[in-house]
């Protein structure tokens, strides 16, 4: 079997996943933290196990109890009190809270916040447009969806930079000069947002005066809860903090990547410059459908536990087992795609699980879908021949089990002149 989890898989997982698929499709193994758990990576299983209502996501499934130890789920998440969350429960609770935010992220609701995404992507640009160079990591794809959630979530303007730091912290993220965020400060992240969330509960529950009011998410769980949704006071810390947290890393890795698969494909990328000058919005839209499944954001799906015996592919899971559906692996199964390791953004039949399946499908994927796009579309626009700046084998991406990005992407271009950057 394949070496998993090294630096070398980091950065190209897909042949191990080839020979995964082809020779043990459910294949269990010890992972980095000690937690032995059954990978699944054909489609057809994958697809299947996404929506088994005996795959639960609640931790406290797991008889090994490694959520406890901080070996499953997100560091410091218990201790913070921030378990109840759409990503660790199952119905009826889930059916409950998930409908209490679905609000946030219908269509019309995402559309009404393009000219923001638009705003804040324009502003981010014009900080390095002038330059010639950037890390698209560090100064675009990372703080472009933490600036986005933040005005979804009602953070004010002034307090979203410590968002920003935080958010850089639970993701271990590299810090300007280089250094790596220590590997307990996730755990000392997530308690300071926690004391920052229940502390701007607590500030818009005094300050709504009627429904007419704040319009943000969590003015709307408040509101929710006063009107007798049930909804602790727990659960909407919780609710706001996975929204933030699910909702900026995997925006990240999607403009990330998706970048540069484009910058590694120019005929692709061409195309996606041509459709973008065009206005061809199906394509454009195709394109990010097709961007998520060539190298998605999310490498393999959030923990599951087997509630009872399980047969998966063939392969008996005991109760309590881990599975852990490896949505990279699904999405390049040749039995369900049509070459699979060829980046086509005109591909049509595009059914990818880069964001899940069943109950649990990604709530914010329309607004990660605006935002990626409109993040190429306007980087590819104002900067037209962006280039990489370093050799694709000097990219180091992040190690970890659940997401896929780069650490750093260094690009260059013609820097825009001072009248256009303005």
């Amino acid at each position: 079997m394949p070496d998993l989890f090294g630096w070398e898989f980091a950065s190209d997982p897909y042949p191990a996943y080839h020979r995964l698929r082809e020779h043990a499709p459910v294949y269990r193994t010890t992972l980095p933290s000690g937690v032995e758990a059954w990978l699944v990576t054909r489609y057809a299983d994958a697809r299947q196990a996404l929506a088994d209502p005996r795959l639960s996501k609640n931790p406290l499934r797991h008889r090994g109890h490694a959520h406890g130890k901080g070996k499953v789920g997100i560091p410091g998440e218990r201790s913070a009190g921030l378990m109840t969350h759409l990503l660790n429960i199952d119905p009826p609770d889930h059916t409950r809270l998930r409908r209490l935010v679905s609000k946030a992220f219908t269509p019309r609701r995402v559309a009404a916040f393009a000219p923001r995404v638009q705003q804040l992507t324009d502003r981010l640009i014009d900080g390095f447009a002038g330059r010639g160079e950037a890390d698209l990591i560090h100064e675009f794809a990372f703080p472009l969806p933490i600036y986005a959630i933040c005005d979804m979530l009602g953070v004010p303007p002034e307090d979203q930079d410590d968002f920003r730091d935080w958010a850089g912290m639970m993701i271990r993220h590299d810090l300007p000069d280089g250094r790596r965020t220590p590997r307990g400060g996730v755990a000392r992240a997530v308690k300071r947002m926690r004391t920052y969330l229940a502390e701007l509960i607590h500030r818009k529950r005094e300050t709504l005066g009627g429904d007419g009011e704040a319009d943000d998410l969590i003015s709307g769980l408040i509101r929710a809860s006063d009107h007798g949704e049930h909804l602790t006071e727990n659960e909407a810390a919780a609710m706001a903090f996975i929204l933030l947290f699910a909702g900026f890393e995997t925006t990240v890795n999607l403009i990330g990547n998706g970048t540069y698969a484009l910058l590694r494909h120019p005929e692709q990328r061409a195309r996606f410059q041509r459709a973008a000058e065009a206005g061809d919005q199906p394509l454009l839209a195709g394109a990010v459908e097709e961007l998520l499944r060539y190298d998605g954001p999310v490498e393999i799906a959030t923990w599951r536990f087997a509630t009872e015996p399980v047969t998966l592919g063939g392969q008996w899971i005991a109760e309590g087992d881990p599975v852990l559906v490896v949505l990279a692996a699904a999405d390049r199964d040749p039995a369900r795609f049509d070459r699979p390791d060829v980046l086509d953004l005109t591909r049509r039949d595009n059914q990818h699980l880069g964001y899940g399946h069943g109950i649990h499908y990604c709530l914010g994927a329309p607004l990660a879908r605006l935002e990626a796009q409109t993040a190429l579309v306007t980087l590819l626009r104002r900067l037209p021949d962006l280039r990489l700046a370093v050799d694709p084998d000097d990219l180091r991406w992040r190690g970890g089990l659940i997401m896929r990005g780069l650490r750093t992407l260094p690009v260059e271009f013609t820097a825009e002149p001072p009248a256009a950057a303005g």
